[in-house]
């Protein structure tokens, strides 16, 4: 009886929603006619990626390398960034290492990340492109999530783009005012800042707040010469599952996030949503959604809040662990998975331990 119910609500969903589809064509259409075709800009350049050691950052910093710009890699970790440049050295991505300038710096500190912005400026004068990628992810139930965890992701994926946006945005104000050249700011947020997804809900809260942050700057800036480009990726396989933290039942946390995240087809490649993202940011564009799943979410989410929320209600409730409820869950970062789990998933592992990971 049960099934018979929910498969009626869904049918009443279905029927509510196809309207919808109408709505997402013509949205979708003028979308294409709105846009012009990117004209690749490289020379000389100079761009900031923030968690630029690995994952998306590093496959943006080889798209940029390639075209001829000059990068600041930044990251928490000496090492990661060191390996970051001899993997673009190897790769033939930059022509020498005296263009890349490695930054160790903990962004939600605000005083680091002015001295990003200061290192940056002191050794190439400018900045063209600021992309604002570092963060973090936490998974499992809310009731096993403590409130150091909400506070870490907002630090992490909120406030160290908003400190480091802070500290660029009047070298690029006055750039604009006396030369006319434009700068952008590329924010990778998430399709977690569109719609709620379950067991992410600290993610999802910082992803929230940066989209609304991203739009409104976007709309602030535009006139005075600064371009916002609000990234919302879908699921991508950066690796992001070995960094994430876990709480709940760990075991089974990680191993519906690991497939969701390095399954092809349903998760875009690093290099894939790198080249989007360059092509977006050529085109003035203010915001662009990668992977077609997550395109098509958003809208849904957009156009039927109700509908998207019963669906992420029923993923929970059949496919999503149970909370724990034995009372001191914490969050245990680089969390590995014990033997005794399924094959998949170690070979999942083994893969991304030996390519470094990506946050998020």
């Amino acid at each position: 009886m049960r099934i018979l119910i929910i498969a009626m609500k869904i049918s009443h969903i279905i029927a509510n929603t196809a309207q919808a589809t109408v709505g997402i064509a013509a949205t979708a259409a003028l979308c294409t006619i709105l846009s012009h075709k990117a004209k690749p800009r490289g020379e000389d350049r100079v761009v900031v990626i923030t968690g630029g050691s690995r994952g998306l950052g590093l496959a943006l910093a080889q798209r940029y390398g390639r075209a001829g710009a000059k990068l600041v890699l930044a990251a928490r970790n000496p090492e990661e960034l060191a390996s970051a440049l001899s993997i673009l050295l190897k790769r033939k991505a930059i022509r020498s290492a005296d263009d890349v300038l490695l930054v160790t710096v903990d962004l939600t500190d605000s005083a680091q990340a002015s001295n990003l912005i200061e290192q940056a400026i002191a050794r190439f004068g400018h900045i063209d492109i600021l992309i604002n990628n570092a963060g973090i992810i936490q998974a499992g139930p809310f009731e096993n999530q403590p409130l150091s965890a909400f506070r870490r992701a907002m630090d992490t994926n909120f406030f160290a783009a908003l400190h480091t946006i802070q500290a660029a945005l009047p070298y690029m104000l006055q750039r604009f005012a006396s030369t006319g050249k434009q700068s952008s700011i590329v924010n990778i947020t998430s399709i977690g800042g569109k719609f709620a997804v379950p067991h992410l809900l600290p993610y999802v809260a910082s992803k929230f707040a940066f989209v609304g942050f991203s739009e409104g700057l976007h709309a602030e800036l535009r006139h005075k010469g600064i371009r916002v480009t609000t990234v919302c990726p879908g699921l991508m396989r950066t690796g992001s599952h070995v960094q994430a933290e876990f709480v709940g039942d760990r075991q089974k946390e990680f191993r519906w996030f690991a497939l969701s995240a390095t399954t092809p087809g349903v998760a875009a490649s690093t290099r894939r949503a790198a080249n989007r993202i360059y092509s977006a940011v050529a085109a003035g564009r203010a915001e662009i959604t990668i992977t077609p799943q997550a395109w098509l979410a958003a809208r849904i989410a957009g156009l039927a809040p109700e509908a998207m929320q019963y669906l992420a209600g029923l993923a929970n409730e059949y496919v999503l662990p149970s909370s724990v409820s034995s009372i001191g869950n914490y969050p245990v970062i680089g969390f590995h998975v014990p033997h005794s789990t399924s094959g998949r998933v170690h070979k999942l592992q083994r893969m991304h331990n030996q390519q470094p990971p990506c946050e998020a």
